[in-house]
């Protein structure tokens, strides 16, 4: 059965952290996760997740905290939504913006939670004409420090410095996480990204601490490679990589790199972990802000990142049903919206891939 919307419907030091960690906060059978739709597109996004979790009837609860550029300005609603995703372990979020104050409220929400392991998965789609096929890397970021500490200062008139924040304790978790990984999703090579050659200290920090936790995984290959010329394989021959690790810089400038390779934002969720919780988002934070309320985003990427937690919460053949679904959309290419070269809604868009769930269940 077809359903149609018509309108709106308002682990410290070396230790592992499971990827597939058990919910915290259950009642009556449900699983309650807290839903931050964020800015821009996002309320759309997060009305498409609603909408398809409650026709597939999956026993998710949303806690929907409406916290948005605006509304950050009262104190109180940041905090609220820290204390909703450490009391419910889960979130799906969207971006927020930077607020008039200029400050990094998507930067704050990691660094509180400590949400350390940033993952995107980009993968080819047949159903998108890209420059490359073939494409599925794993690009894992550090998410608390680097030169996202936040840390600037004016020493002078007209000579500001910006602190980057590079640890040994950190570097060796996110080394650590990024061979579990690997090993547990049957991965055969680990990238380190890094620009040691000229932060020799920092980055050298870095490097090292992955060269170390490499010796622990014979069973992986281990490589190296300076940013600059990561970014320039990454246009020539994406294929060659498999899981990359790099410090939070680097992070966000090589995963919407290949984002665009397959697709673009609309196509790439990601997910955020820490020790006890983990948030799923959009790999690439863009909140599109000149669409907002016109209905025509990709809702793809927030679908997906909200399969992905299905999985998280152990709900695993409610998760692969919904990513074969997002998946055969694209690439039957039946209803896509104008990112992709369609015409659709977002409507049309969620319609399409509950109908796919259908035909899958």
């Amino acid at each position: 059965m077809l359903r149609h919307i018509t309108k709106p419907a308002l682990s410290v030091g070396r230790a592992a952290v499971s990827t597939a960690a058990a919910p915290r906060t259950k009642y009556g059978g449900k699983t309650t996760v807290t839903l931050i739709p964020g800015d821009g597109v996002g309320p759309e996004l997060a009305e498409s997740v609603t909408t398809i979790f409650k026709e597939m009837a999956v026993p998710v609860e949303f806690e929907m905290i409406d916290l948005n550029r605006e509304q950050l300005k009262d104190e109180g609603a940041f905090d609220y939504a820290i204390k909703s995703l450490k009391r419910n372990g889960v979130g799906l979020k969207g971006v927020i913006n930077r607020s008039a104050d200029f400050r990094h409220h998507n930067v704050e929400f990691r660094g509180n939670l400590d949400v350390y392991a940033n993952v995107v998965r980009c993968m080819s789609f047949e159903g998108i004409k890209t420059h490359h096929t073939g494409i599925d890397l794993i690009a894992i970021r550090e998410n608390t420090e680097g030169e996202y500490s936040c840390l600037e200062h004016e020493s002078v008139p007209g000579v500001v410095e910006s602190l980057k924040i590079i640890t040994r304790e950190k570097s060796m978790r996110i080394a650590k996480f990024a061979f579990d990984y690997a090993r547990e999703h049957n991965r055969k090579k680990v990238t380190c990204i890094h620009k040691a050659n000229i932060m020799k200290q920092s980055d050298g920090l870095f490097k090292a601490c992955c060269k170390e936790v490499s010796e622990d995984y014979p069973m992986i290959k281990y490589e190296e490679q300076i940013v600059d010329n990561t970014c320039q394989q990454l246009v020539i021959n994406p294929q060659q990589f498999d899981v990359m690790v790099m410090p939070n810089l680097y992070g966000n400038l090589v995963s919407n790199l290949a984002a665009g390779l397959v697709g673009g934002a609309g196509v790439v969720p990601s997910k955020s972990y820490g020790e006890n919780i983990a948030v799923f988002e959009p790999g690439a934070r863009h909140t599109w802000m000149e669409m907002k309320g016109m209905y025509v985003a990709n809702p793809s990427a927030m679908v997906l990142s909200g399969a992905f937690m299905l999985k998280h919460l152990q709900l695993h053949e409610a998760g692969d049903v919904l990513i074969k679904a997002v998946n055969n959309v694209i690439n039957k290419r039946s209803c896509l919206t104008i990112d992709l070269g369609g015409n659709a809604s977002t409507h049309d868009m969620t319609n399409t891939i509950l109908s796919e769930v259908d035909a899958l269940s």
